[in-house]
Parts: structure tokens; sequence; C-alpha cells
């Protein structure tokens, strides 16, 4: 059966499901969901690119900013937890660049967390020293370093929501097509508003992802000592529920090419949501996370010494003309274009109050998550 039929059937069998539930299916259900199924899903021959695959330097910037973590942490053994590896071009690119620091190296444990099946074994092919794979955070003890996720939270199945006279839950249903219909939102929607101090004017649809909500209190409960970075397209509560974002922010792509249906190519698209920061770095608070602050991906990049970093390269390849324009237009698209859309926020755990170089471009330490 294709998934849309198995979608169709439960429908029929349970009556209309919520649209979280909906997104679950068409991304992990087991051998035909998205992440469970297209084997090429990054890179020109898939429906998007990320950091990593556009640029070595990503990685690279990021093994700077562990490498002065582990330093801060008085140079003791170091784990990295990367949840969501992807190809794991970005695990690739962290233990390239850590390489050239013994110390470091020769005491890192690198984990990574991967849902996907198809993903893990396409991970396996080209990580084979220093990495070792998980299901779940709770398996791996002692967490003394950094969790590490890009490109994770804007792929947890969200609720959709509409404020009407009351806020309503976007439901699925299914006659001859699949078709939308609002019930009363379950009082974890309406406390999650309530929470953040946010109040949607009548007629604003929005997404609510409860599980980036679980996902963030069990990173703080397993950390012991460390820190948290999180890399993800999305803003802070006052540009998300701002007016102009009143149809909400799902998108899919599929082939290089956005849509906003997600009722189409079933199983064979991405279906995105902008990250809520806020929440992130509220119910991290809650759960013993100190937030350091966020930052775009560019001023991120730019204040780790990404430029220096790839003059040098330049001047390496300063006989190869043709691989120096290529690079200059990946870090163009890296640092330019990707840049201001992603953000980087960074929290702690038991670590003394210490100014990271990557943050060094924040407007204020004590940025207001509102």
């Amino acid at each position: 059966m294709q998934l849309s039929e198995i979608i169709i059937e439960r429908i029929k069998k349970e009556g209309p499901i919520s649209f979280r539930d909906f997104m679950e299916m068409a991304l992990y259900y087991p051998e035909l969901g998205y992440y469970n199924s297209i084997p090429d899903k990054i890179g020109s021959n898939g429906d998007f690119y990320t950091s990593p695959y556009i640029s070595a330097d990503f990685g690279a910037m990021i093994g700077r900013q562990i490498e002065e973590m582990w330093e801060i942490l008085e140079k003791k053994p170091f784990t990295i937890v990367e949840y969501g590896a992807g190809t794991g071009l970005l695990c690739h690119d962290i233990l390239d660049y850590l390489k050239n620091n013994l110390p470091l190296y020769d005491s890192l444990t690198y984990c990574i967390i991967e849902k996907s099946v198809s993903m893990r074994e396409i991970e396996k092919k080209h990580l084979h020293e220093k990495v070792s794979w998980y299901n779940s955070i709770q398996e791996i003890p002692e967490i003394n370093g950094c969790i590490l996720s890009n490109e994770l939270v804007d792929n947890f199945a969200v609720h959709q929501v509409i404020m009407e006279e009351q806020l309503k839950e976007v439901f699925v249903d299914y006659k001859e097509d699949f078709i939308e219909i609002l019930k009363p939102a379950k009082k974890e929607l309406t406390h999650y508003f309530e929470t953040l101090n946010a109040q949607l004017p009548k007629g604003f649809r929005t997404e609510v992802n409860l599980e980036a909500v679980s996902w963030i209190k069990e990173v703080s409960q397993s950390l012991q000592k460390g820190y948290v970075i999180t890399i993800d397209y999305g803003s802070l509560s006052s540009e998300l529920y701002h007016n102009h974002r009143s149809c909400g922010t799902l998108l899919c792509y599929h082939k290089h090419h956005k849509n906003d249906n997600p009722y189409q190519f079933i199983g064979e698209q991405d279906i995105t949501s902008h990250t809520n920061f806020s929440a992130i770095s509220h119910w991290g608070t809650q759960n013993g996370l100190d937030c350091c602050g966020i930052v775009d991906q560019a001023q991120f990049l730019l204040a780790l010494g990404i430029k220096e970093y790839q003059n040098i390269a330049l001047i390496k390849n300063k006989d190869n003309l043709q691989l120096a324009a290529h690079e200059a237009l990946m870090n163009y698209r890296l640092l330019f274009d990707m840049g201001p859309k992603f953000k980087v926020l960074i929290q702690q755990k038991g670590v003394p109050e210490f100014p990271l170089s990557g943050l060094k471009f924040l407007n204020s330490p004590k940025t207001v998550f509102s």
C-alpha cells in the first residue's frame, strides 16, 4: 500500500487525526515515511541543502567552538552528542577539524542519535572512527561536553492551530480528498501560548511544536555538565506571532521546490516549520539550562573567524582558480543566503560564566526571549 492509503485507512477506522499525527506518519512511518524511505534527501539529487553540504568550513567552525568549550571544561574527557546527523557530513567535518588537537581528539567520544534507519546506514559508510550510534540519549551515560543539533527541531511533527473565538486545533479528515476540520484545542496547546505570553489575533494560524518542548527537557536532564548548541531555521515568539506570519510557517520541500501543501507527495517530500527559540530557551531554563545567547548563523560563523579560515584555504588553492571560485560561491551561500535565516542558540549547564567566541556579536548577553 502507498502511505497515503495507509493514512486514509487509519482515518476511516479512527476518525479524523490531528495534523501532528498526519505529519508524523508522512515523515517517519516505517519504510514509507519520508525520512525512512527516500535515500537521497540532501544535496543536488535530493530535496534541499543543509549547511554542512554547502561547505566543510561550517563543521570546522563548530569544531572551533567545541574546542573552546572543552578548554572551559578544564580539558577533561569530552562527549559530543549529535541528534539526527543526516548523511554524517557535519560529524565528519567536526572530527576532521578536531584531529588537529590531539589531546582533545584522543579523549573525545562522538555519539549520534539517529531515528532513521536509512540515514544511519548512510552515516556508517564514511564515519569509521570515534563514532557510535544510539536510539535515545538515555542510552548515553555521563554526558559532559556538548549536545548538538543542526536542522533537527524544524522536522518534529507539529500541531497546527487557528485562533477563532477560542483556540482550535487542525485535524485531518478524508472525503474523496484530504480535508481539514477544527476541534477545540487541548489544554497542552493553550498552556503553550499562556506560558510564552503569546496572544494570537482572530484568524491567526500557526504551529505548536510540543515535541521540541519534550526534547529540550530530555536534553536538559541528560546533560551533566556542558553546552547545548541548537542550529535551525526559526525565530523568537515576537517574530513568529507577528501579523505577517498569520498563515503559519509550514513549508514542504520536493526536489528543491517549496510548496505549502502537505497533502501531496505524501512520503516523498519534506515537511518543516520554523523553530520557536523562545520556547526552547524557556523550557530549557525551567529544566536547568542557562541561556548563553542567540545569534544568526552568519554572526556565529564570522565571530569564530570563518573569513580568516577561508583566506588560508584560498592561499593554499591559489593555483586552482576553478576550485577557489567554487569555494567562494559556496561560502557566499553559507553566510549571506542561509546565514541570516538560521539561528544558533547556545545553552549551558553546570559551567562557570564565560563568554563564548561564537556569541561575540551578540547585542546583549541578556537577550530577551519573547
